[in-house]
């Protein structure tokens, strides 16, 4: 096959995948539960919080299953995530901050708040959580300010920490997450649609686990702080704030087992696990072998690229080699990119000259890092390109500067907001019919 029919292919792939973690039809997959639980207690008010990425399409699919019996209901997503077809009759919406939480964030969850304040025990919450909604739902617990809190989450993502320590101290600092929307909410009845943007689909660190028990305490936090020494660099307020935490003087996060729980119920409706497999069957349908490598992906974005790419030169026969998975950057320049376009940028350089081999890397929600592309498609001949023009790609990834190397060599993919976000995903076209002139 040649360069361009594998260009496509991965792209058809890709999209694939993104259409089989659509926010609407995951909801839309869970309607016999939702009214089963209609059906089966007597609720007199029904309500909807959201917060994430995906959470303007699942609201609308909510309100497209029960529209005549919510009450009232809040979302929050990022600017630019709600359509125009995502028309919400019941739902306040509110557009806020993404990595960096803002003040509309810090609004949207106010009132988040109080709808849940004003339920009881004949009330069934249904809330709808995605991938950012740890930016989104803010809430800082008295004595930390928003832009403290802001401050913590930009130090933690320059040092390049994991999604799990980032949320570890997220959790900590606020009055909604880890649980704490859960205990807000009580003695309501809820019932959480979840989208997984976590490796291991872990309930507690997805937007920070706010409906489930909190499996990180006050000291893991301040242990990430060191890992990444930051003790001296986050404001002072924040460091005494987590120190008293771990003393026993400020209340944990609720724990697995307390009986606040009982009344919860956290559903995974999507999740990388769920595009991957969709991935897979599209690459068969499209006459390749296909194998999912991993589900977990995770490392240094150029590392992983690297690794893969080892694996790519070293399969003699035409397949697809799909993964997908979060991965990180330790940031030590002042460039413009992300991990899926470092990954490809490192990939790039392992296959340089190696006909055959094309990968595409993207994020699902369609942004990746301070980039507007969601990643890269690169091939053998991306290093043959760089050298044309004169560029270094050591430069580039010295300076975390991969967007800019794409955007003169060519490869970006640019998709824009798709509504949805579980992870990454990597797709490995290998076909070296063309290395015998065929």
């Amino acid at each position: 096959m040649c360069l361009q029919g594998r260009q496509v292919t991965a792209k058809r792939i890709f999209w694939a995948a993104l259409e089989a973690a659509d926010p609407r039809r995951a909801v839309l997959r869970h309607q016999h539960t939702l009214s089963d639980l209609l059906r089966k207690e007597d609720y007199r008010t029904l309500c909807v919080a959201g917060f994430g990425k995906a959470a303007c399409a699942m609201a609308a699919a909510v309100e497209e299953l029960l529209c005549d019996r919510i009450g009232r209901g809040v979302v929050i997503t990022p600017r630019g995530y709600c359509r125009d077809t995502h028309q919400l009759q019941k739902m306040q919406l509110y557009e806020g901050g993404h990595p960096v939480p803002d003040e509309n964030g810090l609004a949207g969850t106010a009132e988040i708040v109080q709808l849940l304040k004003d339920g009881d025990e004949h009330t069934l919450v249904i809330c709808l959580i995605s991938g950012g909604g740890s930016a989104l739902l803010v809430a800082p617990h008295e004595g930390i300010s928003l832009s403290e809190k802001k401050q913590v989450t930009r130090l933690l993502l320059h040092a390049g920490a994991a999604i799990n320590e980032l949320n570890t101290v997220r959790k900590h600092l606020s009055r909604v997450k880890g649980g704490r929307l859960a205990e807000i909410a009580r003695p309501a009845r809820m019932v959480s649609l979840i989208i997984s943007d976590v490796v291991g689909d872990h309930l507690d660190i997805i937007a920070s686990g706010p409906t489930a028990p909190d499996e990180s305490a006050f000291t893991d936090a301040l242990q990430v702080m060191e890992k990444y020494r930051l003790a001296a660099t986050v404001p002072a307020s924040v460091m005494h704030f987590l120190a008293r935490g771990a003393q026993g003087l400020i209340p944990e996060t609720p724990k697995k087992g307390d009986a606040m729980f009982n009344r919860v119920d956290n559903i995974i409706i999507a999740s990388n696990k769920t595009a991957l497999e969709a991935a897979r069957a599209e690459a068969a349908h499209l006459g390749y072998p296909a194998e999912i490598i991993t589900a977990e992906l995770t490392g240094e974005a150029r590392e992983a690229g690297r690794r893969l790419a080892q694996r790519a030169r070293g399969m003699k026969r035409p397949v697809c080699l799909i993964s997908g998975g979060e991965t990180t950057v330790t940031v030590a320049g002042g460039g413009t990119g992300g991990r899926n376009l470092e990954l490809a940028l490192a990939f790039a350089q392992e296959i340089r000259d190696a006909p055959g081999i094309t990968l595409l890397s993207a994020g699902t929600d369609g942004k990746d890092g301070s980039a507007d592309a969601a990643g890269a498609l690169v091939d053998g001949e991306t290093m043959a390109r760089a050298r044309a023009t004169g560029l270094d790609p050591e430069a580039y990834l010295a300076e975390n500067d991969s967007y800019n190397f794409f955007r003169q060599v060519g490869g970006l993919l640019v998709t824009g907001p798709t509504g949805t976000n579980v992870m990454d995903i990597q797709v490995i076209i290998v076909d070296r019919a063309e290395e015998a002139g065929t």
